[in-house]
């Protein structure tokens, strides 16, 4: 009788677990979506101070040219007059999250200017976080442009 009532207390307890990750994932997924949204409404308002939250330090940003930036360079383009963003609306969203680490991969349908010239785009991002001091940052970017059909 003991080892019966020991059996299902255990896949109790793993059924409960198993519900509390699944849980949790969700949550977590929820939250950079979020974050990811935050980003594309900080670009167009110019909102450095969020930008500067979510952004680690060492973060670095690959451009669907080649080119790398810094944090520090990704905030000083959007401060910016030459580059303005008018729009930003994610597609596709997908969270893949491993713990204390995550990666989102996502489109995006983007209407900007660039040196006085209007254009309208799209690219396939993937953006790579990590949960540092309590909260989630991104760490990398990296995005390439999706050809007109």
């Amino acid at each position: 009788m003991k080892r019966i009532v020991f059996a299902v207390c255990v896949v109790g307890l793993v059924f409960g677990a198993a519900i509390l990750a699944r849980t949790q994932t969700a949550s977590v997924e929820q939250e950079l979506i979020t974050l990811e949204n935050g980003w594309a409404d900080a670009v167009v308002k110019k909102d450095v101070a969020f930008l500067d939250r979510i952004l680690a330090d060492d973060c670095l940003v690959t451009d669907p040219e080649g080119n790398v930036s810094t944090k520090a360079q990704e905030i000083a383009s959007v401060k910016s007059e030459v580059y303005l963003v008018t729009s930003c609306v994610h597609h596709e969203m997908k969270v893949r999250v491993y713990g204390n680490a995550a990666v989102v991969t996502g489109r995006s349908t983007l209407n900007e200017t660039y040196k006085g010239k209007d254009y309208s785009i799209q690219a396939q991002w993937t953006d790579t976080w990590v949960k540092l001091n309590g909260r989630w940052q991104c760490v990398a970017e990296h995005s390439s442009m999706i050809a007109p059909k």
